[in-house]
Formats: structure tokens, sequence, C-alpha cells
């Protein structure tokens, strides 16, 4: 008997239907020669301090540092999870071969081997390597299994990140517990959690310690266009730029021309900005340069994990958890692709299916029905074999949606019209400068003009709805015909301006920011070089902000991420820069990929790991400063109620969901109850968004426990 060993029941059933499986039995389906079972996420985990030394049961600094010689791993104490591997266990004793069908990435190998190894199963074990859930997938899948070693690597990268969590959450939560921590207040300690964290304090410091400075803008409207002076840049901006390119050598660089800082200087005074006010208001405005310049722009690269999570939630406002489980949905629903995946490429082998995905796609006939019947473009920048190593970005598969939520919706329809923008042609524009001159001073205008809209007709529906004042962004806007030479009448104004701090962190550039160690960059090229070193997996990061959440480290306002007298305090008084650097900790996380590539090895990172948590161990202990963190008690969730739990950031799958106790009813006489709110940040926890029932608004996290509920309005 040939068992199959699936991550959840619903994929079981799927594989199922496909082997022809028939015969349900508890805990498997069985027909056709095989058994297909299934697990529940994580059914183990690595066991707990005191089950490998008495002595490390009671929280002391003198047990510090806790290093078991050898790693052991356990089954979760659930009864469920009990019930279901005994299950496993019997199956797999008996069985002829095993194929393991868990999901395609790090975590999906981890979950199932560790099954595997805690059953004793001893007979040959084969793999399923599989993008997609629809049942030609499956079936291509089963006709291709690999062999079980050819996945070793894979397996010890998530046992190196599994063990190099444990090792140091267990060792860094307990040594600050006791060290920082008061009212018996644990202070969970993360390998990606606290440099998460780093960022969004620094990011507030930044902000609270940022002095305003004033400055002074001269512009000038002639034929109804506004022309503003050209500023030179300063000193200090022109080093912020040369250090840039020194980071980033491969960006491309322009041309420098003579009059590249040309312009007045930076107007910071009043005074001198009346003087140049009268200046130009006494002379006629006269137009010295007509330049433009054709463009083309690519479409937008398609969906990675962390940019679909990204435009989700600068669109829609929802969180970073919200996202990953709406794509997981649409995952299992077979209409989209593997999702926990960090490129934005295909491979070549995906190109000769594309024709029958967008025929699959009934509801976008209208933006589908110009490709059909030719040959497709084949970019570079969508077909790169040398970008894509276990999956490919996240594209539909071609089956038609059905059922799906509102919130499912608006995540498929991003995804669908990606896919179809890839292959329609680059948009086509003319940019038009304008400069024109008053008493020497020049002044500048620049306008866009679409010549070919190109790809940008299937986003039109966004331009619509989008705010007038980004619809007015002067770039965008055609310019009145003007002459080389041309004078008159212009009317001039000073306008006061003062500097602006930097913005909090959304989870939308929080996400960013991880993906690329801290540096936040819009460029594509330089962010995938920066992906090397990001901190955490895009399947990941979403857990460990619920995580921050959790801990009462952070809250939301509105949008944004602040954190709390709590977050800020523990990163003050943490010195070991190992342990809140992006950067160091990205060079970790790059070890843990090189691993997963067969380029590092995994022995010598676990021997670099445990000399790490020692230092820190010793450097913490050394210290007499008699600091403390204060307590700072957060209604949004719960604390945690076991210390080891606070520890364990990620030793259980981040698909097991612990509900939160109910917060208390919010009095929602402040918002309007009309559908004007829908969409919004909930008031109550911050975490989710306004959603519409059947009687009443409600919140998008109601299923994790949030109680807020608006009933709709009485009509008269």
């Amino acid at each position: 008997m040939i068992v199959c060993i699936a991550e959840k029941p619903s994929v079981a059933r799927d594989i199922a239907d496909v082997l022809g499986a028939r015969n349900r039995k508890e805990g498997y389906i069985e027909g056709n020669g095989y058994q297909v079972t299934w697990t529940f996420g994580h059914l183990c985990t690595l066991k707990e301090p005191h089950e490998y030394s008495p002595s490390w049961k009671t929280w002391s600094l003198s047990t510090l540092p806790m290093i078991p010689p050898r790693f052991g791993i356990k089954l979760i104490n659930d009864p469920g999870i009990e019930k279901q591997f005994r299950i496993i266990e019997g199956l797999m004793q008996k069985a002829d071969m095993i194929i393991n069908c868990g999901d395609a990435g790090q975590e999906g190998e981890l979950i199932q081997r560790w099954v595997m190894q805690k059953a004793g199963a001893k007979c040959p074990v084969r793999r399923l390597w599989i993008s997609s859930l629809t049942e030609e997938a499956i079936r291509e899948g089963f006709s291709n299994l690999k062999d079980q070693s050819e996945f070793q690597s894979l397996y010890e990268a998530g046992l190196s990140r599994a063990i190099g969590d444990w090792t140091l959450g267990m060792n860094a939560t307990r040594l600050y517990t006791l060290k920082y921590g008061q009212n018996k207040q644990v202070l969970s300690i993360g390998r990606v959690q606290t440099p998460t964290l780093a960022l969004i304090v620094k990011r507030q410091q930044e902000i609270e310690h940022f002095i305003p400075k004033q400055y002074w803008e001269l512009k000038t409207v002639y034929r109804d266009t506004l022309f503003s002076a050209i500023v030179r840049k300063s000193d200090e901006e022109l080093a912020e730029e040369a250090e840039r390119e020194k980071e980033n050598p491969n960006a491309k660089k322009k041309a420098p021309s003579a009059d590249a800082n040309r312009g007045i200087p930076q107007i910071t005074d009043e005074k001198t900005g009346q003087e140049l006010l009268e200046r130009v208001r006494q002379a006629p405005f006269c137009i010295t340069e007509i330049s433009s310049k054709k463009g083309t722009e690519a479409p937008p690269r398609l969906f990675d994990l962390t940019s679909l999570q990204v435009e989700c939630n600068r669109k829609f406002s929802y969180s970073a958890d919200m996202t990953l489980q709406l794509i997981q949905s649409l995952y299992e629903k077979k209409v989209a692709t593997y999702p926990r995946v960090d490129t934005t490429f295909l491979s070549d082998d995906i190109y000769p299916k594309c024709p029958k995905i967008l025929e699959g796609l009934k509801s976008y006939t209208q933006l589908t029905a110009p490709l059909a019947g030719k040959p497709l473009v084949k970019s570079k920048k969508v077909f790169d074999n040398s970008k894509v190593t276990d999956h490919h970005a996240i594209i539909p598969t071609g089956v038609q949606p059905q059922g799906l939520s509102d919130m499912e919706t608006h995540v498929f329809d991003l995804i669908a019209r990606r896919f179809i923008a890839v292959f329609y042609p680059d948009c086509k524009f003319s940019t038009t400068t304008v400069i024109g001159k008053a008493d020497e001073i020049e002044f500048k205008v620049t306008g866009k003009q679409i010549l070919e809209p190109g790809w940008k007709v299937i986003f039109a529906k966004d331009t619509k709805d989008m705010p007038e004042e980004q619809k007015d962004n002067d770039d965008e806007k055609a310019l009145p015909a003007f002459t080389k030479g041309e004078s008159g009448p212009h009317e001039p104004a000073l306008y006061e301006k003062w500097t602006q701090p930097p913005r909090p962190y959304t989870e939308a550039t929080l996400l960013r920011a991880m993906e690329t160690a801290g540096k936040l960059v819009d460029n594509d090229e330089l962010r995938d070089a920066l992906k090397e070193n990001g901190i955490g997996r895009p399947s990941t990061r979403a857990a460990i902000i619920e995580t921050l959440f959790k801990r009462h480290y952070i809250r939301k306002e509105r949008k944004n991420l602040i954190a709390t007298p709590t977050g800020v305090e523990l990163i003050q008084l943490i010195h070991e820069e190992l342990l809140k650097s992006a950067e160091l900790t990205g060079i970790w996380e790059k070890k843990l990929r090189e691993i997963e590539k067969k380029s590092y090895d995994a022995g010598t990172f676990l021997t670099e790991l445990k000399q790490m948590v020692t230092d820190i161990v010793y450097s913490v202990l050394r210290d007499n400063s008699n600091r403390h963190v204060t307590v700072a008690q957060d209604f949004q969730t719960p604390p945690a109620t076991k210390k080891e739990n606070t520890a364990k950031t990620r030793t259980r799958s981040s698909k097991t969901r612990t509900k939160a106790k109910p917060a208390p009813a919010l009095k929602p006489a402040s918002l309007p109850s009309d559908d004007s709110i829908i969409g919004k940040a909930c008031p109550l926890c911050g975490k989710g968004i306004i959603i519409k029932g059947k009687t009443a608004y409600g919140c998008s996290q109601w299923k994790n426990g949030c109680t807020f509920r608006l009933p709709f309005a009485q009509e008269a």
C-alpha cells in the first residue's frame, strides 16, 4: 500500500480524488492502492527545555545558556493531534512506500519529515512537488515524483531555522526576562521579531526627534501653468546621492551634464524669498528651453507574497496576516498558485500554459480578447529560469473562481489583472520639460502625455477610483503648446513650507523594510539584490508582525504601526547588535538560504549560532546597570499564558491560529453607520478592517475574537 501524507484535510481530499481513492476512513481516505492521510500543520515540535534537563525547568540565570547536546522532537500536546498521529503512525508502519505531499516549501518539508521520523517510517519515500492544486497539476506531479533525497538540503535549512529560533528564543527570552523584566512580565526575544521591532522603534525615534525646518518655494503662473523655481541640490543631498551610488554600484547612472545642479540655493529665510519675489515680479517671463522625451513603461511585475501583501495593505488596508490567509484560501480553492514565494518571475515551462490560463479567466474576457489567437509576448522581465528556484510568481491557475468572498475577490482581481497585463504592450508616453526665466531666475514645469496606454488599460478602473489629489500630479498633466522665446506677464508667489519627518511604518512599508534588511527602496532590481539579506521569509513575516501585536510591543493607529513603551524600552536596553540589527540578522537569514542551496554547511551554521548565543548571555550577565522595562498592558491581544510559548515565535506553523479573548465592546456612536466605513481600520482591535454583514458592520478579525459591531442605520 502507498501512503500519501498531505498538510491538511482539504488538500488530502483533492489528492485522493485524483488518485481514485474514495473509501473514507477515520483519519484517511483509501482506494486504488493508496491511503491518503493528513496533518494539521505541525504535529511535532522541538522538545521543551526541561525535557532535556530537569535543571532547565526553573527559570534561572545560572542555567544559561541552555544548549542541548542533541535536539529532539515530540508530539504537540493536543488530543486531536495525538489521535491523528497514531492513525498516521499505523499507516506508515505498514506502508510499502510513502509519498510526501506536504506544502512544497521549507516549512512543509519540515512538518512531514518530523512526522515520518516520529512515526519510525522505514520504507522508501517519494516527494510530490507542485505549485497549484488543480487536477492537471496534481496528475502532472504524480507522474514526476522525485526522490526524498533531492530535498535533504531543504529539510536541513528548515531544521537549522527551527533550532536557531529555539536556541536564541529560549535563551534570550529567559535572559532578558530575568535580568530586566518585572512583575513576572515575560520579555520575548526572537531572531526575526526583535530586529523587526527595532526597525519600528528606530523610525519612531526619528519622528520624535525630528526638528522641522522652515523654507520657502518660489513659483509663478504663466499661461495658466504653474512653474517652480529650480533649486540647486545642497552639499548634503549630493553626499547622500554619492552614498547611494556607492551602496548600489550596479544601478544605472545618469550621464552627468554641465548644468546638472543648476538653480538658486534653497530659500531658508523669508527676507531672501521676498527679495527674489520682487525681482521676478518686475521682469517678464520668457520661455528659454523646451524638451520632449519619449519613453516606455513596462507592465508591473507579477506578485510574490510580499508585494501582494504590500498592495493589499495599500489598497484595501488588509493586514499582512489577513492577505496570507486570503491567498492561501485562493490556492486551496485551486484558483491561484502556491502563495509562499519570493520571486516575481515565471519559469519558461509555464509559457506554453499561459494561453489556456488566460482563456480560463472568463470574467476578464474584455481584457483577454485582444490577446486571443496571437503569440503571447515573452519578456525576460517575466520569464527567467535563473530567477525561479522552487516556485514561480503568484498567478491564476485558469480555473474559474466560484463562491469567493468579497475580500477573496479583491485579492484574486489583483492577481488576475497583473497576469493579463504582462502580455500587453508597454505604455508609451512623452515627457515634456519647459524651462522659463524671469530676471535670470529659472523656473521649470514637467508634463506627461500618454501616447499609447498599452497595459495601463488593464488598471483603468484604479485610476477612475483614485483620489483627486493623486490624479492632479504635475508630472501627469499635459502642458499647453509653448514656443521657445515667447514671453509675457506672469503671477509669481512665495509659499511657506516646512520639512516633514519620516512617515511611521505601515504594514506595507514594514514588509518592504523586512524584505530588504531595513533599506526602503523603490527600484525593483536593487530590491531583488537586497532580498538575499532580508529578515524572515515571505511566509513568516505576517506571523512576526502578529507576534509583535500579541506581545504588546506595537499597536496600530489607523494604518500606522506604533511601538508601545514596553517595545521602545526593550530595544533601548538591548546592546547586542546581532539581536536587533536588521542587516546582521539578514546575513544570518542568507546563510539559511545558502544551506537550502547546498552552498553552506548546516553544521557550521549551528556552531556559529551556539557561540553567538553564548556570547550574548555572558555579555548581558556582565551588565550591572539595574535597568528594567516598564510593563505596558494593551487591550488588543491577551497576554501569553505560558512562559515557554513566548519564546517560540516560529516552532508552530503560521497556519495554526490562536483565538483572542473577546475585547470589551466599543461605543460606536461616533462612526457613521453607512457603507463609507467599509474597508477602514477597526477602531476596536486596530488589526482588522470593517466589513459588511447581513444586519450590521463588523470586523474582519471576528474569527479571532474581535467583538466590534455597528448595526445598520434604521431607515426613516
